[in-house]
């Protein structure tokens, strides 16, 4: 597990403070930790141990339980800047809230202590192979006399079984990829598919997220992740080949996805504020070149860029783009603050907490349109109000450009558009599958 001495917030107005406090310090080597793609695992030891990894933990088990705008908050101020460090998290608190939704009490108070010491949670989600990125093939299979290979059999005879038969035991064998923060976690949330065909496990059929160490044996982490930004993700591969797992490590993910609980919004809030940041980052990077470096053109006829009144209109321009983006996350995360508060406050989400469920959704669709648009657009203009200067690798601007690019490929906003018109036009609430 991560050593740290993790602290214990307990407002929101603390996290806000702490937040900005690291970003200053996380900016500092952003660029250069991109370019050499050198791994921050000092910077999210830091993170763990400033508490803020455990903000979302329900006050009955000893945390702050902030509400999901305060959590957007927070990642939007890292991801000014550093977007790759604030992405890391983004799992963390993803699965924590699977947890908080369909976990047992058991596991609950399990990851949630171990959270509030300081642990960190990754995904291990996505996958190559299927024709979607909804097709799973990781699979769950429980391990009985009748359900086991003879490989499978040595495996469980060598775990940390503590008596007992392993018919209630399970086998997860798959591969995934893209599982940001692998490389700095203490424990994979590994999404799978229950094969249980003669129906031994006594679970129903469907999917499950097995909460796995990361030092389990049979788990391989590989770092491979090489894309154009987000460079320092740690968003690897991940293998599973024969991990064991028992009952008291799985979590239905149907409890939390197929009911209006608010569970897709919040995931989607999140990424919607990491956008949000790379473009406030890449705005204020952008008025400090310009200030500081580029030269007018002559036509403008003034001694400085900044009074070139073309330049002016167009900072104007992303100023209210960066503005708007940060204005609609402010709104979707109220949305989600009341969808998570309508299930709280009864125990069936399908009877509160679909009109605010399907509010929070669209409202964070909307959000994420503007972020994932004004992210874009002030990375690219930085070059564009910056000058041939700006351009030179020694400003290494373009690591805001890649990493907006790189992150808004997450999921489509051409769906989200498909979403908020249907839902203007025939009154039809969004899907509930955990993405929007």
């Amino acid at each position: 597990m991560t050593v740290v001495t993790a602290e214990r917030i307990t407002t929101a107005d603390q996290a806000v403070r702490i937040a900005t406090e690291l970003a200053e310090v996380f900016a500092a080597g952003a660029a250069e930790r991109d370019l050499s793609r050198r791994l921050p695992h000092e910077e999210l030891d830091q993170l763990s141990a400033s508490g803020l990894l455990a903000i979302t933990v329900p006050a009955e088990f000893g945390g702050a339980d902030l509400p999901p705008s305060v959590v957007a908050e927070v990642v939007r101020i890292l991801a000014a800047a550093d977007p790759n460090i604030a992405q890391v998290p983004h799992s963390h608190f993803v699965y924590l809230n699977l947890l908080r939704l369909a976990g047992t009490r058991a596991l609950q108070r399990d990851y949630f202590g171990k959270v509030l010491a300081g642990a960190r949670i990754a995904n291990a989600q996505s996958e190559r192979g299927g024709a979607t990125v909804a097709d799973i093939s990781t699979v769950l299979r429980p391990i009985g006399e009748t359900g086991a290979s003879d490989a499978e059999r040595q495996h469980v005879a060598s775990s940390r079984i503590v008596g007992g038969s392993t018919a209630r035991r399970f086998v997860v064998e798959g591969t995934k990829y893209y599982c940001t923060g692998s490389l700095f976690a203490d424990v994979l949330a590994v999404l799978t598919r229950l094969d249980d065909p003669q129906g031994i496990s006594g679970l129903e059929p469907g999917e499950y997220v097995a909460f796995v160490p990361a030092l389990e044996p049979g788990v391989r982490i590989v770092d491979d992740w090489d894309a154009l930004g987000q460079r320092t993700t740690g968003s690897g591969t991940v293998e599973f080949a024969g991990v064991t797992v028992g009952p008291e490590q799985l979590v239905a993910r149907a409890a939390a996805v197929n009911a209006p609980t608010g569970y897709g919004a919040f995931a989607q809030l999140l990424h919607a504020a990491i956008d949000a940041g790379i473009a406030r980052g890449a705005l204020e990077a952008a008025a400090e070149f310009v200030r500081t470096r580029s030269r007018p053109w002559f036509e403008a006829e003034v001694t400085h860029a900044v009074d070139d009144p073309l330049v002016v209109q167009r900072f104007g321009e992303l100023a209210v783009a960066v503005a708007a983006a940060e204005s609609t996350l402010i709104v979707a995360g109220a949305a989600v603050d009341a969808a998570v508060r309508a299930v709280a406050q009864d125990a069936d989400p399908s009877v509160s907490g679909d009109s605010d469920g399907a509010q929070a959704s669209i409202a964070v669709a909307t959000a994420k349109i503007l972020a994932d648009r004004a992210a874009n657009e002030v990375s690219a203009a930085i070059f564009e109000v910056g000058g041939t200067r700006s351009a030179a690798a020694e400003h290494r601007l373009d690591h805001f450009w890649r990493n907006a690019r790189t992150h808004t490929l997450h999921d489509p906003v051409r769906w989200k558009y498909q979403h908020i018109g249907r839902a203007v036009l025939h009154n039809r609430p969004p899907p509930l599958h955990g993405v929007i």
